[in-house]
């Protein structure tokens, strides 16, 4: 039932819980794969009977916004309200809501499929009992999640964050038991606090709009999906296809945020993506495809549609080419092998980026975080001549904007570059609030999906060699190493799904070089990261990653001198059994 003392947000008496979730429906689960208004710092406001969590800085700059201010009411209100007969009050509660619009259209073989557009809001509560040294929390997450109204109604917008609130209170406090229970298991307390502080931060960015030419895009996928039957230079391939699609994809994500130190925020982003997937088989019943688009901030960055019909047509012959490529050889390769930006980023990607956002692990180990950098410290990850920052202040590269930039996080905390390789040792992990060993504070990285907590995540990470080399002359590396070695070695230019080579090359070691297919990579893990790269190249690769949160990787081709290559040992499947229409 609802905790004693509570009253509706518009004064009158418990009307129950159920006549509420009647009317909020049920709780919502992730499905997640500017110009600032009003910035500055104000001092953490603090805790009173009657008196208000917000600076008068913050309530103009909420007063703007409907959302924000019924927001900053209804926390005000539960404040003061929020406490059970012989219980704990709450140290710190947080309102987010999170408003976010899709869009997706679909064509295949020429024809459009699909086409949805949705909207939704969620609230995510956050109540913390005990205090910033020991709280309730834990390494999974906290808070309660529920719908919201998609409205601007402010009325509706408190009864939600009214029996949100409720809710996470009760959960906060048998965490807590829970948590002080099982801390007398251990012999050592914890050295780190549970909640690293913040200043109140007020930060009001323009609120992000999806803006795409539906129409326009709807023409281009369709043309872009039914290409192989349509143009005459593809007519040989067109019965080798055995599926073609094209999707172009509009996402839109405005946060609003208010705790109970004082900050208030509201900040977005947006994300467009356009692609094309075509597949078939060789003859040998091996399933094969190329996967390929364009990402960017704005639908204006996109791919042009001549540009996008390119692409198709690219992917087509790229496709009846990998058909009639040899199958890699059946004797294991261990050597020199040179992986693109587009490759090598995909690796980064993979084995370094997840490994150097600090999450808390669990309790009673003495590890420092998790994953493979958990006892990494100081010590080498990467070459020497290696640099690696992440600095979400970073916002264009070579006249482009970039995924993941943002002035300040979604904990509150302003965003800060942080050196996180130097001369290939790791000095500094990415680290939100939630404090690890040695590193007692934010800086700046704590980022979430929409409707789910904060953790730390990249941003604008970008990879550098001291000693770079030109494009031109990796490759020409590359050759004297095979022609060195006396035997073939490997070029890679895309990666697909579990770092496998989409489209690898064997070398020769007169320079010509051959299209193989079925292969795999075998030991490429953070040790060839950090033992067995050898140089990297001076040009930037962009990948961007329109995900749950937002990021992007700027890195350079990387030659690895001993990687394993071997045959893939996936059964193959049967080709179809007769040819397709108009054959």
């Amino acid at each position: 039932m609802i905790s004693k003392g509570f009253v509706l947000p518009d004064g009158r008496p418990n009307a129950g819980r159920a006549a509420l979730r009647a009317v909020l429906g049920f709780a919502w689960r992730s499905r997640w794969s500017r110009g600032v208004m009003v910035a500055g710092l104000v001092g953490t406001a603090a805790w009173g009977q009657g008196s208000s969590a917000f600076s008068a800085d913050a309530v103009k700059a909420a007063a703007t916004d409907p959302m924000l201010l019924a927001m900053t009411q209804e926390l005000d209100r539960e404040k003061d309200l929020l406490l059970l007969p012989g219980m704990q009050k709450p140290y710190f509660i947080e309102y987010r809501l999170d408003d976010f619009s899709t869009y997706e259209a679909l064509a295949n073989y020429g024809a459009l499929t699909r086409e949805e557009r949705s909207h939704q809001r969620v609230v995510r509560v956050t109540v913390r009992i005990g205090d910033y040294t020991l709280d309730s929390s834990s390494t999974r997450g906290d808070g309660v999640v529920q719908l919201a109204p998609e409205d601007n109604d402010p009325a509706a917008l408190k009864y939600a964050l009214w029996v949100t609130t409720d809710q996470a209170y009760k959960a906060a406090l048998r965490a807590y038991a829970a948590k002080q229970a099982e801390l007398k298991r251990f012999e050592k307390a914890p050295t780190e606090n549970d909640f690293a502080r913040a200043l109140a931060e007020v930060h009001l960015e323009p609120v992000v709009k999806l803006e795409l030419d539906e129409a326009q895009w709807k023409r281009r996928i369709e043309d872009a999906s039914g290409v192989f039957l349509a143009d005459p230079a593809l007519k040989a391939d067109a019965a080798h296809v055995q599926y073609s699609s094209a999707n172009v994809r509009g996402v839109v994500v405005n946060h609003f945020l208010v705790n109970s130190e004082g900050t208030v925020l509201r900040q977005g982003y947006g994300g467009y993506s356009a692609n094309v997937s075509v597949g078939g088989q060789a003859d040998d019943g091996m399933q094969l495809s190329r996967d390929n688009g364009s990402t960017a901030v704005v639908a204006s960055q996109l791919e042009s549609a001549e540009a996008f019909h390119k692409r198709a047509v690219a992917d087509v012959k790229s496709l009846e080419e990998l058909r009639n490529a040899p199958v890699a050889d059946a004797e294991d390769f261990h050597g020199p092998v040179l992986f693109s930006g587009d490759a090598a980023t995909d690796v980064l990607n993979r084995l370094f980026v997840p490994n150097v956002e600090a999450d808390r692990p669990e309790m009673g180990t003495t590890a420092r975080t998790v994953g493979a950098y958990q006892s990494s410290f100081k010590a080498k990850v990467l070459p020497e001549f290696m640099q690696v920052t992440d600095d979400p202040r970073r916002k264009t590269y070579d006249g482009r904007e970039l995924m993941g930039s943002y002035e300040v996080d979604d904990e509150g905390v302003p965003a800060q570059a942080v050196d996180v390789v130097v001369n290939g040792k790791l000095m500094n992990y990415l680290v939100s609030r939630t404090p690890v060993r040695d590193f007692p504070a934010s800086n700046g990285h704590g980022r979430e999906a929409p409707g789910q907590a904060a953790r730390a995540q990249s941003s604008v990470m970008v990879f550098k060699s001291n000693a770079p080399v030109k494009d031109d002359a990796l490759r020409a590396k590359l050759v004297a190493m095979a022609k060195e070695q006396g035997r073939d070695v490997y070029e890679v230019e895309t990666l697909g799904g579990e770092m496998m080579p989409r489209l690898l090359y064997r070398v020769h070691p007169d320079g010509t070089r051959q299209l193989v297919r079925g292969a795999v990579f075998d030991e490429l893990d953070n040790r060839s990261l950090r033992s067995d790269v050898v140089a990297a190249g001076d040009t930037l690769y962009v990948q961007m990653q329109l995900g749950a949160v937002p990021k992007t990787t700027l890195g350079p081709a990387l030659l690895f001198d001993d990687i394993g290559v071997k045959r893939a040992t996936e059964e193959q499947q049967k080709l179809p059994y007769y040819a397709p229409p108009g054959s």
